[in-house]
């Protein structure tokens, strides 16, 4: 990835807002409606009928992060991006408090122009510098990243 680039990912980062609000709304049971300042909802359900286990948008939250950044990363390393998807699996602790102990994600992605290289790189830069939900959790949590790569011709421009 060039410095450019870099910078530019950077200048994104830098828009993000330092101070952020939510709401909270207790439904009934134990289901709650969140919802963020921009608006959006979710719902929390610790019986996941209605909604998801807060752990699991906590899983999707770190899986989102990275996959935002490693995508962006490629894009900007001039890889032509055809289908991008993350599994996600993760390991509790077993007793209180059930924090993730291990989290192992794995890229799938297709397209042309994506290497070992450049997505070994675009993963380490999410890891180590941008990635603002990894940053926010336990120090000891062991996330391991994998990947496959699928080459496919890029679309061809029509003159």
């Amino acid at each position: 990835m060039t410095h450019d680039a870099e910078l530019q990912l950077d200048e994104y980062k830098n828009k993000v807002k330092s101070q952020m609000k939510g709401f909270l709304f207790w439904e009934r049971d134990l289901l709650f409606k969140g919802m963020t300042q921009s608006g959006y909802e979710i719902e929390f359900d610790a019986e996941v009928q209605w909604g998801c286990m807060p752990t699991e948008s906590l899983m999707l939250s770190l899986a989102g992060c990275m996959g935002i950044d490693v995508l962006s990363f490629l894009k900007k390393m001039k890889c032509h991006i055809a289908k991008f998807k993350v599994d996600i699996d993760a390991e509790r602790n077993p007793t209180p408090p059930q924090y993730f102990k291990v989290i192992t994600m794995h890229i799938h992605v297709s397209g042309s122009g994506i290497t070992e290289r450049r997505i070994e790189r675009a993963v380490a830069l999410s890891q180590d510098k941008y990635c603002s939900v990894y940053h926010s959790l336990r120090k000891d949590l062991k996330v391991k990243v994998g990947w496959t790569i699928t080459d496919v011709e890029p679309p061809h421009e029509v003159k």
